[in-house]
């Protein structure tokens, strides 16, 4: 979809060296990598351990986008030995392989990503993942998917907060939110409202080497 967007940058990014993938049907130009023939094409056997496994846990796995809290938007080195620990993140935080997470985020960011779509891998939970956040329609989602998790960013829960009150706004299965930066009076908001949902603040950076849980609320 964001192809269109790419393709007048080809001839500085080939100038750059910059290699071009994209996931979707083609045709695509010369020296764009289409990566739905190359899944089609590869065999279901997995290569020996020698040729995936990293030589150090330390080195690059993955570039993924900051948020911007340090500056502009960039690309920010991520390690294997973070991303395998990123697959314990839900454990940390009281989620079971019995839960179904609701996943709202942009796949862009570690939040999103990491922390959520494997963080679900990491213990065996269903991810309902979204294109698109609806506070209009977020309760009604959490009833016809089963939603006991949340993973927020604290705006999320404001919109939740402002919208207009509905029958049945109590009538769901949540039992958890998870996330970052939640404003105290949206948060007594969120419970007095929606009910006993336990809320578990994380603060973390894509760069940083720390994190921070919030566990006695």
């Amino acid at each position: 979809d964001l192809f269109g967007s790419v393709e007048p940058l080809l001839p500085s990014l080939r100038e750059d060296g910059v290699a071009v993938w994209v996931l979707g049907a083609g045709p695509y130009p010369p020296g764009v990598a289409a990566l739905q023939e190359l899944l089609d094409a590869a065999s279901e056997e997995l290569e020996p351990e020698d040729v995936w496994e990293p030589e150090d846990m330390n080195d690059t796995c993955l570039y993924i986008f900051t948020s911007g809290t340090t500056g502009l938007p960039k690309a920010a080195r991520v390690s294997h030995l973070k991303s395998v620990m990123c697959l314990s993140f839900y454990e940390l935080v009281g989620a079971s392989s019995r839960d179904v997470v609701y996943l709202a985020l942009p796949l862009y960011h570690m939040a999103g990503s990491l922390l959520g779509v494997l963080g679900c891998l990491g213990i065996g939970a269903t991810c309902v993942l979204k294109e698109k956040f609806s506070a209009s329609r977020f309760w009604d989602d959490c009833r016809a998917e089963g939603v006991t998790v949340f993973q927020y960013i604290g705006e999320l829960c404001r919109y939740l907060v402002n919208q207009p009150q509905r029958p049945g706004e109590r009538q769901h299965g949540l039992r958890l939110a998870v996330g970052s930066g939640l404003r105290p009076d949206v948060w007594r908001s969120f419970q007095q409202r929606f009910g006993p949902v336990r809320i578990v603040e994380t603060y973390g950076m894509s760069e940083g080497n720390v994190t921070l849980f919030n566990y006695t609320g």
